[in-house]
């Protein structure tokens, strides 16, 4: 039984990671007027109120977005990125956080579509309520690793695809390779973006060799951390592999990762990461 719920954890350092790389991907994306297809094989409720009752449980937010927020400058992809979030609060509070799928509606327009996965049920009925009135947006209640594939080349043949589980399950992690791997045989230049959580460091690697090991070229990889690694319980950093990223991609990171690590991290003990995993 699937019991996640993306609310207790909204807008917290791993989604502003997660979501400066979206915008800057999607940026990228949009300035070709061909269709693009976005694809979210877990894409939770939406958007999320900051009020709610999970929201508020671990009020993660306060030091994620809640740091950021009132900042006058800062980094162009961390700036975008925050664009987005205020569009989302159009009264100047923080009261709202927009996940991945609002971020992706915000930016794409009337030609593209989206096409969202979420096999929660209380997760797929906000996503639905959320969605209602907008033509270009479809939610599937249904798994996203699966459903994903069939999708795939799009009839623009221009495509991002995001996969960002909450691996509840421990499979996921091979689940993950395996959806990129028959993603990228069936759409080559599809761009490919996953997200994953680092709260144990020899899994995520075995992920990523995995990754590598499947002979795909054109990987990098960004990860912000708020603390060392550690063997214990909890999330210390969250990361993110792109395929086939935008090649301006990698200058942006390294501009905004020291900066977010400057005003993200707990005790001084933040730190990044960002590499190309493998070259072309």
């Amino acid at each position: 039984m699937l019991s996640y719920r993306h609310g207790f954890h909204a807008g917290n350092f791993a989604d502003v990671l997660k979501h400066t790389v979206l915008v800057a991907v999607l940026d990228y994306l949009g300035r070709k007027a061909k269709p693009l297809f976005y694809i979210d094989t877990h894409a939770g409720a939406g958007s999320y109120d900051l009020g709610s009752e999970f929201a508020q449980k671990k009020r993660e937010y306060l030091t994620g977005i809640g740091r950021l927020w009132d900042v006058a400058e800062a980094p162009a992809a961390v700036s975008r990125y925050l664009d987005c979030v205020r569009l989302a609060n159009a009264g100047g509070a923080l009261k709202c956080y927009p996940g991945s799928p609002a971020i992706a509606r915000a930016l794409l327009d009337g030609t593209d579509r989206l096409i969202l996965f979420e096999r929660h049920g209380n997760e797929a009925e906000a996503l639905r309520r959320w969605a209602v009135g907008d033509r270009r947006l479809t939610v599937r209640e249904e798994d996203g690793f699966a459903g994903c594939i069939g999708l795939l080349p799009p009839p623009s043949r221009r495509a991002l695809l995001l996969i960002d589980p909450a691996y509840e399950i421990k499979s996921d992690y091979e689940q993950v390779v395996k959806t990129l791997a028959a993603a990228h045989r069936r759409f080559a230049t599809g761009v490919y973006m996953l997200w994953y959580p680092v709260v144990e460091r020899a899994r995520v690697e075995r992920m990523v060799e995995a990754i590598k090991a499947t002979g795909i070229r054109r990987i990098a990889r960004f990860e912000l951390g708020n603390a060392p690694d550690s063997d214990g319980f909890g999330m210390t950093a969250s990361g993110v592999v792109i395929i086939n990223p935008p090649f301006v991609l990698g200058g942006q990171m390294d501009e905004a990762l020291p900066w977010l690590v400057d005003r993200l991290s707990e005790s001084g003990e933040g730190w990044f990461r960002s590499e190309t995993l493998v070259g072309e």
